[in-house]
Protein backbone atom coordinates (compact mmCIF):
# COMPACT_ATOMS: atom_id res chain seq x y z
CA UNK A 1 0.00 0.00 0.00
CA UNK A 2 2.83 2.37 0.92
CA UNK A 3 4.60 1.59 -2.35
CA UNK A 4 1.49 2.45 -4.39
CA UNK A 5 1.02 5.69 -2.43
CA UNK A 6 4.63 6.75 -3.00
CA UNK A 7 4.35 5.95 -6.72
CA UNK A 8 1.19 8.05 -7.02
CA UNK A 9 2.77 10.99 -5.19
CA UNK A 10 5.89 10.81 -7.40
CA UNK A 11 3.79 10.77 -10.56
CA UNK A 12 1.70 13.76 -9.44
CA UNK A 13 4.86 15.67 -8.51
CA UNK A 14 6.34 14.97 -11.93
CA UNK A 15 3.17 16.12 -13.72
CA UNK A 16 3.05 19.26 -11.58
CA UNK A 17 6.68 20.13 -12.41
CA UNK A 18 5.92 19.80 -16.14
CA UNK A 19 2.82 21.97 -15.94
CA UNK A 20 4.80 24.64 -14.07
CA UNK A 21 7.48 24.88 -16.75
CA UNK A 22 5.13 24.90 -19.77
CA UNK A 23 3.61 28.26 -20.63
CA UNK A 24 0.84 29.14 -23.06
CA UNK A 25 2.31 31.75 -25.37
CA UNK A 26 0.31 33.91 -27.77
CA UNK A 27 1.38 35.47 -31.05
CA UNK A 28 0.46 36.75 -34.49
CA UNK A 29 1.82 35.82 -37.95
CA UNK A 30 2.01 38.58 -40.59
CA UNK A 31 3.31 39.20 -44.08
CA UNK A 32 3.69 42.83 -45.14
CA UNK A 33 1.50 43.77 -42.15
CA UNK A 34 -1.28 41.43 -43.38
CA UNK A 35 -2.45 38.63 -41.00
CA UNK A 36 -1.90 35.12 -42.37
CA UNK A 37 -4.56 32.45 -41.90
CA UNK A 38 -3.91 28.69 -41.50
CA UNK A 39 -0.15 29.01 -41.00
CA UNK A 40 1.09 25.87 -39.25
CA UNK A 41 2.88 26.66 -35.98
CA UNK A 42 5.03 23.69 -34.97
CA UNK A 43 6.78 23.23 -31.63
CA UNK A 44 9.60 21.08 -32.97
CA UNK A 45 10.93 20.36 -29.47
CA UNK A 46 7.63 19.24 -27.92
CA UNK A 47 6.29 17.70 -31.18
CA UNK A 48 3.05 19.70 -30.98
CA UNK A 49 1.42 22.05 -33.47
CA UNK A 50 -1.44 24.47 -34.07
CA UNK A 51 -2.63 26.86 -36.80
CA UNK A 52 -3.29 30.58 -36.98
CA UNK A 53 -6.84 31.87 -37.28
CA UNK A 54 -8.19 34.38 -39.82
CA UNK A 55 -6.62 37.21 -37.81
CA UNK A 56 -3.19 35.54 -37.82
CA UNK A 57 -3.41 34.78 -34.08
CA UNK A 58 -2.22 31.55 -32.43
CA UNK A 59 -1.55 30.07 -28.99
CA UNK A 60 0.77 27.16 -28.17
CA UNK A 61 2.40 25.62 -25.08
CA UNK A 62 6.17 26.21 -24.89
CA UNK A 63 9.19 25.91 -22.64
CA UNK A 64 12.32 28.03 -22.66
CA UNK A 65 14.66 26.92 -25.50
CA UNK A 66 11.82 25.29 -27.46
CA UNK A 67 12.12 25.71 -31.23
CA UNK A 68 9.05 27.00 -33.10
CA UNK A 69 8.62 26.63 -36.86
CA UNK A 70 6.10 28.61 -38.91
CA UNK A 71 5.16 26.97 -42.20
CA UNK A 72 2.88 27.87 -45.12
CA UNK A 73 3.30 26.54 -48.65
CA UNK A 74 3.26 30.03 -50.21
CA UNK A 75 5.87 31.51 -47.83
CA UNK A 76 9.44 30.82 -46.76
CA UNK A 77 9.35 29.07 -43.40
CA UNK A 78 10.36 31.00 -40.28
CA UNK A 79 12.09 29.64 -37.18
CA UNK A 80 12.11 31.03 -33.61
CA UNK A 81 13.85 29.81 -30.47
CA UNK A 82 11.87 30.64 -27.33
CA UNK A 83 13.63 32.61 -24.58
CA UNK A 84 12.45 33.79 -21.18
CA UNK A 85 11.95 37.25 -22.67
CA UNK A 86 9.42 35.98 -25.25
CA UNK A 87 7.52 34.08 -22.54
CA UNK A 88 7.49 37.13 -20.27
CA UNK A 89 6.22 39.50 -23.01
CA UNK A 90 3.85 36.78 -24.32
CA UNK A 91 3.13 38.55 -27.60
CA UNK A 92 5.11 37.06 -30.49
CA UNK A 93 5.08 38.86 -33.82
CA UNK A 94 6.31 36.71 -36.71
CA UNK A 95 6.83 38.11 -40.23
CA UNK A 96 6.93 35.65 -43.15
CA UNK A 97 8.40 36.29 -46.60
CA UNK A 98 6.32 35.27 -49.66
CA UNK A 99 7.84 32.87 -52.16
CA UNK A 100 8.35 34.10 -55.73
CA UNK A 101 5.02 34.00 -57.56
CA UNK A 102 4.61 32.18 -60.85
CA UNK A 103 3.19 34.06 -63.87
CA UNK A 104 -0.46 33.49 -64.73
CA UNK A 105 -1.23 31.35 -67.78
CA UNK A 106 -0.98 33.26 -71.08
CA UNK A 107 -3.00 32.15 -74.15
CA UNK A 108 -1.25 32.76 -77.49
CA UNK A 109 -3.59 32.80 -80.50
CA UNK A 110 -0.96 33.00 -83.24
CA UNK A 111 2.81 32.84 -83.06
CA UNK A 112 5.80 31.63 -85.06
CA UNK A 113 8.79 30.10 -83.33
CA UNK A 114 12.26 29.13 -84.47
CA UNK A 115 13.31 25.54 -83.92
CA UNK A 116 15.16 25.12 -80.66
CA UNK A 117 17.03 22.24 -79.06
CA UNK A 118 15.49 20.48 -76.10
CA UNK A 119 17.19 21.51 -72.86
CA UNK A 120 16.37 18.63 -70.50
CA UNK A 121 17.91 20.31 -67.48
CA UNK A 122 15.86 23.47 -67.97
CA UNK A 123 12.66 21.44 -68.26
CA UNK A 124 13.53 19.55 -65.08
CA UNK A 125 14.20 22.84 -63.27
CA UNK A 126 10.65 23.97 -64.01
CA UNK A 127 9.27 20.71 -62.64
CA UNK A 128 11.30 21.06 -59.44
CA UNK A 129 10.07 24.63 -58.98
CA UNK A 130 6.45 23.50 -59.27
CA UNK A 131 7.05 20.51 -57.00
CA UNK A 132 8.18 22.87 -54.23
CA UNK A 133 4.55 24.00 -53.91
CA UNK A 134 2.65 20.74 -54.24
CA UNK A 135 1.38 18.35 -51.54
CA UNK A 136 3.98 15.61 -52.05
CA UNK A 137 6.98 17.97 -51.99
CA UNK A 138 6.03 19.55 -48.66
CA UNK A 139 4.43 16.62 -46.80
CA UNK A 140 5.79 13.45 -48.41
CA UNK A 141 2.25 12.25 -49.21
CA UNK A 142 2.31 10.65 -52.65
CA UNK A 143 -0.38 11.27 -55.27
CA UNK A 144 1.04 8.45 -57.46
CA UNK A 145 2.25 10.83 -60.19
CA UNK A 146 5.69 10.55 -61.82
CA UNK A 147 8.06 13.36 -60.89
CA UNK A 148 11.19 14.57 -62.70
CA UNK A 149 10.59 12.09 -65.50
CA UNK A 150 12.29 14.46 -67.96
CA UNK A 151 15.65 14.56 -66.17
CA UNK A 152 17.33 12.04 -68.53
CA UNK A 153 20.28 11.89 -70.91
CA UNK A 154 19.72 12.60 -74.63
CA UNK A 155 21.97 11.07 -77.36
CA UNK A 156 23.79 13.42 -79.73
CA UNK A 157 22.92 13.27 -83.44
CA UNK A 158 25.51 11.87 -85.83
CA UNK A 159 27.86 8.91 -85.92
CA UNK A 160 29.29 9.48 -82.47
CA UNK A 161 26.57 8.69 -79.96
CA UNK A 162 27.41 10.01 -76.57
CA UNK A 163 25.24 10.73 -73.59
CA UNK A 164 25.11 14.18 -72.10
CA UNK A 165 25.97 14.06 -68.41
CA UNK A 166 23.67 16.43 -66.53
CA UNK A 167 24.65 17.84 -63.15
CA UNK A 168 22.22 16.68 -60.49
CA UNK A 169 21.54 19.87 -58.50
CA UNK A 170 18.14 18.80 -57.19
CA UNK A 171 19.30 18.73 -53.57
CA UNK A 172 20.60 22.30 -53.78
CA UNK A 173 17.27 23.47 -55.18
CA UNK A 174 15.40 21.55 -52.48
CA UNK A 175 17.41 23.32 -49.77
CA UNK A 176 16.90 26.74 -51.39
CA UNK A 177 13.15 26.11 -51.70
CA UNK A 178 12.83 25.21 -48.00
CA UNK A 179 15.33 27.63 -46.37
CA UNK A 180 15.10 31.44 -46.17
CA UNK A 181 18.14 33.45 -47.38
CA UNK A 182 19.54 34.10 -43.89
CA UNK A 183 19.11 30.51 -42.62
CA UNK A 184 22.71 29.49 -43.25
CA UNK A 185 24.18 32.59 -41.59
CA UNK A 186 21.84 33.03 -38.60
CA UNK A 187 20.88 29.42 -37.83
CA UNK A 188 23.75 27.27 -39.06
CA UNK A 189 26.45 29.96 -38.59
CA UNK A 190 27.86 29.16 -42.04
CA UNK A 191 30.01 31.85 -43.66
CA UNK A 192 28.59 33.16 -46.97
CA UNK A 193 31.66 32.01 -48.88
CA UNK A 194 31.27 28.47 -47.44
CA UNK A 195 27.55 28.09 -48.28
CA UNK A 196 28.00 26.32 -51.65
CA UNK A 197 30.76 24.10 -50.23
CA UNK A 198 28.50 23.11 -47.32
CA UNK A 199 25.61 22.21 -49.66
CA UNK A 200 27.96 20.08 -51.80
CA UNK A 201 29.19 18.41 -48.59
CA UNK A 202 25.57 17.57 -47.65
CA UNK A 203 24.76 16.43 -51.20
CA UNK A 204 27.63 13.92 -51.06
CA UNK A 205 25.87 12.07 -48.22
CA UNK A 206 23.66 9.26 -49.64
CA UNK A 207 20.95 10.29 -47.14
CA UNK A 208 20.38 13.46 -49.18
CA UNK A 209 18.93 11.28 -51.96
CA UNK A 210 16.31 9.96 -49.54
CA UNK A 211 15.18 13.54 -48.92
CA UNK A 212 14.71 13.99 -52.67
CA UNK A 213 12.50 10.90 -52.80
CA UNK A 214 10.42 12.00 -49.79
CA UNK A 215 10.84 15.79 -49.38
CA UNK A 216 9.85 17.04 -45.94
CA UNK A 217 10.72 20.39 -44.37
CA UNK A 218 11.41 19.05 -40.85
CA UNK A 219 13.49 16.11 -42.08
CA UNK A 220 15.50 18.42 -44.34
CA UNK A 221 16.23 20.84 -41.49
CA UNK A 222 17.29 18.04 -39.13
CA UNK A 223 19.61 16.69 -41.83
CA UNK A 224 21.22 20.13 -42.37
CA UNK A 225 21.80 20.61 -38.63
CA UNK A 226 23.46 17.18 -38.34
CA UNK A 227 25.66 17.77 -41.40
CA UNK A 228 26.53 21.24 -40.07
CA UNK A 229 28.14 19.69 -36.97
CA UNK A 230 30.13 17.28 -39.17
CA UNK A 231 31.12 20.12 -41.51
CA UNK A 232 32.44 22.27 -38.67
CA UNK A 233 34.37 19.35 -37.14
CA UNK A 234 35.92 18.63 -40.55
CA UNK A 235 36.94 22.28 -40.97
CA UNK A 236 38.40 22.35 -37.47
CA UNK A 237 40.44 19.19 -38.14
CA UNK A 238 41.77 20.47 -41.46
CA UNK A 239 42.89 23.76 -39.88
CA UNK A 240 44.77 21.92 -37.12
Amino acid sequence: MKVKLLTTISFLTYQLSISQTEKLIHGKVLSNKTPLNKVEVINKTAKTSTKTNEFGDFSILVNVKDSLIFYSKDYLFARLKITEKEIEINNLIVNMIPKAEELNEVVITKAKFDKVKIDADAVADVLISKNAKDLFWNTGVSDNSIREALRISFPLKGKQKKTIELDDDRFKKLVIAFCPPDFFINNLKIKPEEKDLFIEFCDADPKSKLLLEHPNILATMDFLYIKNDEFKKLNSTSKN
